[in-house]
């Protein structure tokens, strides 16, 4: 990935998301993030105390730094991935905002969630596509968006609304347990966010709805 490509993802992809840290129990102390870029995230579990994180990331550039913050890092794509067995078990496997770029990211989690031990939980954050922003570009320029980042990310094959994120982690043998929603007015953010924020259990809120973070227990 080139310096440049970098950079306009670095909020996006390499920051220590403490909205998935808050859903990490205290207790965990062996934990899988499957697509940690630069490990910013694992890195913020371990300083938390005694946890070992074990990271798997397909970008050679982002595995050499994480490799510098986590237990221990695979360069690997996740669809080719065939090491499943050798990683032990985990109590809690973390899918960041990465399934979504995967040909199938329901095989992928399956597989990581057979890893997890009895009990244990998978976190999982997808962008929301039925966010009102899709609807208002389709109708007024006829044409699919694609950007550097966000819910139109170029690299994104595949689209989630939250039914389709249950039905992801129930054909994975998770069983939903908890579901945050990050709320935005507009997808980079606004000074009214903390405002929409208060709408969630409101109707219609799906269509404010940037994000769903889900937390799947292993069946």
């Amino acid at each position: 990935m080139s310096p440049s490509a970098r950079a306009a993802r670095a909020a996006a992809y390499e920051n220590p998301r403490p909205d998935i840290q808050a859903l990490v129990p205290p207790g965990a102390r062996r934990v899988l993030d499957l697509g940690c870029a630069s490990g910013a995230l694992g890195a913020a579990l371990r300083a938390r105390g005694d946890v070992a994180v074990v990271g798997i990331e397909r970008d050679p550039d982002y595995a050499a730094d994480a490799a510098a913050r986590l237990h221990h890092v695979l360069v690997a794509d996740l669809e080719a991935f065939d090491g499943w067995d050798e990683l032990g078990t985990f109590d809690v496997v973390i899918a960041g905002d990465v399934l979504e770029h995967l040909r199938d990211p329901w095989a992928v989690l399956r597989r990581a969630s057979a890893v997890l031990d009895p009990g244990g939980l998978a976190i999982v954050s997808l962008p929301n596509v039925r966010y009102w922003e899709t609807f208002w570009i389709l109708a007024r320029h006829n044409t699919w968006p694609r950007r550097s980042e966000g819910i139109f990310d170029g690299t994104h094959l595949r689209w989630f609304t939250l039914r389709d994120a249950w039905a992801l982690l129930d054909q994975a043998g998770l069983e939903t347990v908890e579901v945050r929603r990050q709320m935005r007015l507009r997808g980079r953010g606004s000074r009214w966010d903390g405002i929409v924020g208060r709408l969630s259990r409101v109707p219609g809120r799906s269509f404010l709805t940037f994000q769903h973070v889900l937390v799947g227990r292993r069946r």
